[in-house]
């Protein structure tokens, strides 16, 4: 959690223990242009280096990153409140995507166009300029590292606006960045406000393109002051994800896996497991071993040993799961079968805490099943079989992930092909490597990140054509 006061600086507070965790400046539109202007006068020597050689330094951002792992861990659980594990695991997905775009920079190639009535045609990428990145709050250092990578090893210059709730991460992965050979220039960290410091970004003329990744409503934000400026846009939005457990399924498996999938990171991921639909004659058996798995875990303060669920990042951020569930008591659509509260102890008295909760026989009308629910409530619904699955599953405006768990191929086949998803895991959930391209369909976004072809969103194309 932070807080932007009149003295123009922001408060970064542990959302565990309500401890200060830091104070650091806050940015201004001013100081966005001052980055676009720096990095414009320093791009032309980083544009010229050959792809590898930007790849080179990017490979040893990547060791840095993993020797400083703890370190970097330590600050991202202070800030954002996940468990210390889950912190060290983003850690190196961080590490391993600057990798990868390092293990690719010497793919980055144009394309031959024969055509013997013309005579010699080929086309040469060349990188847009100064770019921008909006990161959010939940996964910070890997999605920094989603937008960066790409953009840097295509020879780009980088502004980049973290969450206010996290910007401390950031700021020292971009300082870690930089020493391994990144010019300080060409990658600017600017913490501030999303209404001036994000809008700036997103207008910025001379920002050739952005990548945000958040909340639908802020991304059509994001979109409408782009609007004009012509630029590339990349949004990576909400997403209500939904998981089909069909009565073949390995259950043990599926439960585990949709405890992982929803509660990692307190519920506070984009693919997390928002809907669940289990086959009824299996409804009895999953249920009860989804119960059983969710009360094993522990809470607290992510800087402790053995914890699995830290706090949610912000009051304002429980103040809302709070209301969805006390809506369900007053309704009766649904019953709680596990959580539903704040955890009791005064250990959990300063931070915004709240118990693993899981809602059954939900109907398809609930606010769980038709709003982004960015925390620890996993409604679960039973349906008669396929065709009542895949229609639940797709009527959202949410189109960002989806999985299945079954043994049977033809069925994992269909949901993969009917299910509007950009992502679709079959007995998996939630796991995204940097080689796969991401992103949603719908109102979850446009664009792709991740994948060989992520540079080319922050290239454009020159075609040449040579007549003998």
């Amino acid at each position: 959690m932070s807080a932007e006061n009149d003295k123009g600086t922001i408060e970064v507070i542990n959302p565990a223990d309500g401890s200060r965790v830091g104070t650091i400046p806050a940015g201004t539109a001013e100081d966005v242009g001052a980055a676009v202007d720096n990095a414009s006068g320093a791009i032309g020597k980083w544009s010229e280096l050959l792809p590898r050689e930007r790849g080179k330094i990017l490979f040893n951002a990547a060791t840095a990153i993993r020797k400083d792992r703890d370190r970097l861990a330590t600050l991202l659980t202070s800030e954002q409140g996940k468990p210390l594990a889950e912190a060290k695991n983003e850690i190196a997905g961080c590490a391993n995507v600057f990798e990868y775009y390092a293990s690719i920079s010497g793919s980055i190639k144009g394309e031959a166009l024969p055509r013997s009535d013309y005579g010699y045609s080929f086309t040469i990428k060349k990188p847009l300029g100064v770019c921008g990145a909006i990161i959010p709050w939940n996964m910070p250092a890997l999605i920094m590292a989603w937008k960066t990578g790409p953009a840097l090893v295509a020879g780009n210059a980088l502004v980049i606006k973290p969450a206010s709730s996290t910007p401390l991460t950031c700021l020292e992965i971009a300082s870690v960045i930089r020493g391994a050979g990144v010019p300080e220039d060409i990658l600017r960290v600017t913490p501030g406000s999303g209404g001036e410091v994000g809008t700036a970004i997103a207008s910025h003329p001379e920002i050739r393109a952005v990548s945000f990744t958040g909340s639908t409503e802020t991304g059509k934000e994001v979109e409408e002051a782009a609007c004009g400026t012509g630029k590339h846009l990349t949004l990576e939005l909400g997403g209500s994800d939904p998981m089909i457990v069909c009565d073949d399924a390995d259950i043990a498996a599926a439960a585990a896996g949709a405890i992982a999938g929803r509660f990692y990171n307190c519920g506070q991921t984009c693919t997390a497991v928002k809907r669940l639909f289990v086959f009824e004659d299996v409804a009895d058996e999953f249920t009860g071993a989804l119960q059983a798995v969710a009360e094993k875990i522990t809470i607290g303060n992510g800087l402790s040993p053995g914890i699995r669920m830290g706090p949610l990042n912000s009051s304002l951020g429980r103040e809302k799961i709070e209301k969805l569930v006390e809506g369900i008591r007053e309704s009766g659509d649904g019953t709680i079968i596990a959580g539903g509260k704040r955890p009791e102890g005064s250990e959990y008295d300063k931070g915004f805490f709240y118990e693993p909760t899981i809602v059954s026989g939900v109907s398809g009308d609930s606010p769980l099943m038709n709003e982004e629910v960015f925390g620890p409530v996993l409604p679960v619904a039973v349906v008669s079989g396929m065709d009542e699955a895949i229609e639940a599953a797709n009527s959202t405006r949410y189109g960002l992930g989806a999985s299945i768990w079954t043994k049977s191929i033809s069925r994992a086949a269909r949901v993969a092909e009917e299910i509007d998803a950009g992502i679709v895991w079959v007995n998996k959930h939630l796991k995204i490597p940097p080689e796969v391209p991401f992103g949603g369909e719908k109102a979850s976004g446009t664009g792709r990140e991740n994948g060989i072809y992520a540079p080319d969103r922050y290239m454009t194309e020159k075609t040449v054509i040579i007549t003998p």
